[in-house]
């Protein structure tokens, strides 16, 4: 992976950078639109992106008063800039791709905020009434409102497969990444422009950008370009120029802290150095809970592709299933439909056992993001989140075993163990001889009487 380029708010001075409309960049973001009733605004690159496959992160915030806001927020990679237009703030009829952060719930469906993915080949008008659900390629449903930290997207398109990963804010950790959505197949153009636009309507938010960085994708094995090759020399002797003035600034300053503070000498105190008992043990406490809670975040991404992977599976034999009933009246083709029916009952119940093992991770990720502050918990807290921890790794591994054996193929059908023979305890000829002698006894005895 090699950086290409980036946008990050520094100063006015943004020239690879063309705004529109009400886009309002500061000394650390770029405000695409403000909370005003129908603003537009949108953020292009001045250069076209000459890779193929690429990478972005793009950090932003959404925030408004009210609890239902509008209209949204687009990350865009066209083969032409946006400019202005009905479509979140940009152009309609973008040959390229969207990603779309919908605030408001246009066709009633309660099914916002959500992430949208919008392919488009140039021809294609937006569908605003239906939020884009008939034209979507693939969606999730996020909160991204009004979030205690900045959202965070991964946006990466490699060997035609989009795959978009969403951090919804409510940790600081950078790197909490959820899968959202994932497009096969797709053929964007070779080269384009990379962009962000907001919108508002009757509803507004604040829509701020705090970083836009771009990666290029490279096959292993294959040398990537060198920076210096893609950036003009005008533009190289800029920047080498603005960060030597950077430079020189951050060295006068450090002067002048120096001299208003000739006490302070950068040392770290003596009992910062040493940590004692307690405190190492805590931290080693801390270090394996964090890498339990990698390793189920890890799992939890894996499952939910899988459950994606599912759904789709399950969707295109159903569709299937419709076309040989309606194409194959009667009796023909009965074999082969009950088949594919049997197939779909399979799927739908590694879907349900997949959801099992999901609401397991969840509650662990819970037991971990409680035993992670500690407050006033003494040992015997400590230790139960331990346990409860453990269990709930117990359960997801017992399901995953059960899962894998009910999906493994068996070479031979099961058959259910044969009885043994009863014994016999009493032959014929003793029966007889038996039944014989108690009818005679049963008669003297009448006859006695």
């Amino acid at each position: 992976m090699y950086a290409c380029c980036s946008f990050i708010p520094l100063n006015r001075k943004l020239e690879h950078l063309v705004f529109f409309l009400d886009a309002i960049p500061s000394a650390d973001q770029i405000r695409i639109t403000t909370s005003l009733k129908s603003q537009k605004g949108s953020v292009w690159t001045k250069n076209k992106s000459i890779f193929e496959y690429w990478e972005v992160e793009v950090t932003f915030r959404v925030t408004g008063r009210g609890r239902i806001g509008a209209d949204g927020l687009a990350i865009w990679f066209t083969e032409e800039q946006g400019l202005e237009g009905p479509v979140f703030g940009a152009a309609d009829k973008w040959n390229g791709v969207g990603i779309f952060f919908d605030s408001f719930d246009n066709d009633g469906k309660k099914n916002n905020p959500g992430v949208i993915v919008v392919g488009n080949n140039g021809k294609l008008l937006y569908d605003h009434q239906n939020d884009g659900s008939t034209q979507a390629l693939a969606s999730c449903q996020r909160d991204f409102r009004n979030k205690p930290y900045p959202v965070r997207v991964k946006i990466t398109y490699y060997q035609k497969t989009l795959t978009v990963l969403i951090n919804n804010g409510f940790t600081p950790d950078k790197e909490d990444y959820e899968f959202c959505a994932k497009v096969e197949d797709m053929v964007l153009p070779s080269q384009g422009y990379f962009g962000i636009s907001a919108a508002t309507g009757g509803l507004a938010d604040d829509h701020d950008v705090l970083s836009f960085l771009t990666f290029q994708l490279t096959e292993p094995g294959k040398e990537a370009p060198t920076p210096d090759a893609e950036i003009p020399q005008k533009d190289k002797e800029k920047y080498q120029e603005e960060f030597e003035h950077f430079q020189q600034e951050l060295d006068k300053k450090k002067e002048e802290f120096q001299k208003e503070h000739p006490d302070v000498q950068g040392q770290p105190a003596a009992d910062d150095v040493f940590e004692t008992v307690s405190d190492r043990e805590l931290r080693q406490i801390f270090e394996g809970q964090n890498r339990i809670h990698l390793e189920i975040k890890q799992l939890n991404r894996q499952l939910d592709m899988i459950l994606d992977e599912q759904r789709k599976y399950v969707s295109a034999v159903t569709e299937e299933i419709a076309k040989r009933g309606a194409g194959f009246p009667g009796q023909q083709g009965q074999v082969s439909q009950q088949e594919i029916e049997t197939v779909v009952k399979t799927q739908e119940e590694v879907i349900r056992q997949v959801k099992e093992i999901r609401s397991s991770v969840t509650d662990a990720l819970r037991s971990i993001s409680g035993a992670q502050h500690p407050g006033s918990a003494g040992v015997y807290e400590t230790t139960q989140h331990f346990n409860d921890i453990k269990e709930h790794l117990h359960v997801v591994k017992r399901d995953i075993e059960h899962l894998v054996q009910r999906n493994t193929p068996s070479s031979e059908k099961q058959k259910c163990p044969e009885l043994p023979p009863f014994p016999s305890c009493l032959s014929t000829m003793h029966f007889f001889i038996f039944v014989a002698v108690q009818t005679v006894l049963f008669i003297g005895y009448v006859m006695y009487r």
